[in-house]
């Protein structure tokens, strides 16, 4: 069973941030993924840079899900009725900062890793694929 069509990863670095540690955190959140680097422009004028990464593959949806941890696995099980919109979309965020430092947890403000995925649902609705995210994250050991 394949959980979702795709994922998408993404956070901004600040100019106050240092790049290099981002880089890293997101490598270490992503293992052998490739993401991307694109300069944006903040609200104030300040430049910033996006830092993307797209997931495609079972292996790859499994490696993250993995990596951040059974408590993450478990909080998105309760909580899955907020994480998934009616167009079968997975929403989720990360607080960066404590990424930073290996740690993984939610996060209910602006600086964040944001999570993003279709879920394969069929049929394409909200409970089928609220069920299948869970069968998912059932079968992942750890």
């Amino acid at each position: 069973m394949q959980a979702f069509h795709w994922i998408r990863v993404q956070t901004f670095c600040y100019a106050t941030e240092r790049q290099e540690l981002l880089e890293e955190t997101m490598a270490g959140l992503l293992g052998d993924v490739e993401f991307e680097e694109e300069i944006s422009e903040g609200e104030h004028g300040e430049t910033m840079l996006i830092l993307e990464a797209r997931l495609t593959k079972q292996k790859e949806f499994k490696a993250l899900f993995s990596k951040l941890g059974a408590d993450i696995r478990s909080w998105i099980k309760e909580d899955i009725d907020n994480r998934v919109d009616d167009d079968c979309m997975f929403y989720m965020r990360l607080d960066k900062q404590k990424a930073v430092r290996g740690e993984y947890v939610p996060a209910h403000h602006g600086d964040v890793i944001s999570v993003t995925g279709k879920i394969q649902s069929h049929p394409a609705r909200r409970d089928v694929a609220c069920e299948g995210l869970a069968a998912f994250l059932d079968s992942i050991a750890g």
